[in-house]
């Protein structure tokens, strides 16, 4: 960052601080303004929304349509609000240019893995990509490491380091001589990752809780030596297990934060209360059922939908998450009025369907893995639903005969307790959970044809 990138980073946080004394009312209501803002943006400048919200333009959020990431990328090219925009032309940058290079010579281009069935391209204005950075700033200050101009602090964040994904992107820009950042691709081999953190000891380390619960094993084990004051997990579901875990390698607990591509920053932990509260001075989010009806505070939804209010480029208004996220029931805790995101239990689409002995399928929640699988004494698990309906059981960090005989009756016994009928379970172990390309490795996961 430049220095005069950094002190609007730090006027902008300042501006912010400010938001978090305002009461609810105060905060629905910068909600109206901003919203209002941008659907009148969208309306003059895109003619996807010209046409998606023809007849509605006066009705509350609530009743607007759904925007899928199929229909976006679509209609991209009425979608964006620069109407000199084309898909066409921002594929061919993404494949000749570089992160450091602009689009249009002026648009941060970042784009999504494409694991859902097809990969999403998002653009950010200078004015938006401040945001973004902004908002993973507001997360680490709301850990207490806030920014410091007169102290410099190791960052190492392991994690995907394509250079189109966001956390890269991010992470470039945040090199600077107080913050020096080492970034490393989660899916190198553990050996080369431990060898590499020991000779940077980063005082800040960032990464996905499944790769947060592997360094912490190997910290525990004495080949990782290193000493962050503060440990950031995002992008996967991080256990208790995970998390107690980490506290036992390092003596801190984690900080979750919850964020998407598309968004930046939906929600960080706070260090007062150590929940996760809302950016809703940044986005408006609702949690809904499989029909994109609301449910009720304290239920998981089928999918959560978000509207960045400071998107005008390529407003998404109303987009879908495939996550299964639940909006707590209360809120102020810290005597912050933001809304608290009470759980996410993974991504909708590797939910396991299961029969049930009464007759059909429904699905069945990670809780009910989660109960048996996250207290075993491995290093790392995954459960795989074959296209067969078979569930095969990874293990790693335990040759114990007795451990592996006995998780196929545990797993069969937590589904029996929820109606479910065990189908064939297959434990087996290996040397490490298999990752995706971005270096994930998730918990529960659907063999897809």
């Amino acid at each position: 960052m430049t220095p005069i990138e950094t002190l609007r980073l730090l006027r902008t946080l300042r501006e912010w601080r400010s938001h978090e004394r305002w009461s609810r009312s105060q905060i629905e209501a910068h909600q109206r303004a901003k919203l209002a803002q941008l659907r009148a943006h969208a309306y003059a400048h895109s003619p996807f929304y010209q046409d998606f919200h023809r007849g509605l333009q006066d009705r509350p959020l609530h009743e607007l349509p759904v925007l899928t990431k199929a229909m976006l990328m679509e209609r991209f090219d009425d979608v964006v609000t620069d109407r000199d925009v084309r898909l066409s032309d921002v594929r061919t940058f993404v494949v000749a240019g570089g992160p450091s290079a602009r689009f249009h010579e002026r648009y941060r281009v970042t784009a999504t893995s494409g694991s859902s069935g097809q990969p999403g391209y998002f653009l950010y204005s200078p004015t938006e990509w401040l945001t973004i950075m902004a908002s993973f700033a507001r997360g680490q200050e709301w850990s207490g490491a806030t920014i410091n101009l007169l102290r410099r602090r190791r960052m190492a964040t392991v994690a995907s380091i394509s250079p189109w994904h966001v956390s890269s992107q991010v992470a470039a820009t945040a090199q600077t001589w107080w913050t020096p950042s080492l970034r490393l691709a989660a899916s190198d081999p553990l050996e080369s990752l431990v060898a590499r953190l020991n000779v940077w000891k980063p005082q800040l380390l960032i990464t996905y809780a499944s790769m947060a619960r592997l360094l912490a094993g190997e910290q525990l084990a004495h080949r990782l030596q290193i000493a962050p004051e503060v440990i950031f997990t995002s992008s996967e579901v991080l256990t208790e297990e995970t998390r107690r875990r980490i506290h036992a390698a390092w003596g801190v607990e984690p900080f979750n934060q919850y964020g998407a591509t598309e968004t930046a920053e939906i929600a960080a932990e706070r260090v007062g209360c150590r929940r996760l509260h809302f950016f809703d001075d940044l986005v408006v989010v609702e949690a809904v059922d499989e029909h994109n009806r609301p449910v009720p505070a304290g239920t998981f939804g089928a999918r959560l939908l978000v509207t960045p209010l400071f998107s005008q480029t390529q407003p998404l208004i109303r987009y879908a998450l495939d996550d299964s996220v639940q909006v707590a029931p209360d809120s102020d805790a810290c005597g912050l009025a933001f809304g608290i995101l009470g759980g996410v239990q993974g991504r909708v689409e590797d939910t396991l369907f299961m029969e049930t002995f009464a007759g059909g399928r429904r699905p069945v929640r990670p809780l009910v893995f989660n109960r048996v699988m996250d207290i075993l004494p491995v290093s790392g698990w995954q459960v795989i639903q074959g296209q067969d309906e078979t569930l095969t059981v990874l293990l790693s960090g335990t040759q114990d005969p007795a451990l592996q005989a006995s998780v196929a009756d545990r797993l069969g016994q937590s589904l029996r307790q929820e109606g479910i009928r065990p189908p064939q379970i297959i434990v087996q172990v290996v040397g490490r959970i298999p990752q995706a390309t971005s270096g994930k490795a998730p918990l529960i996961k659907a063999a897809r044809p």
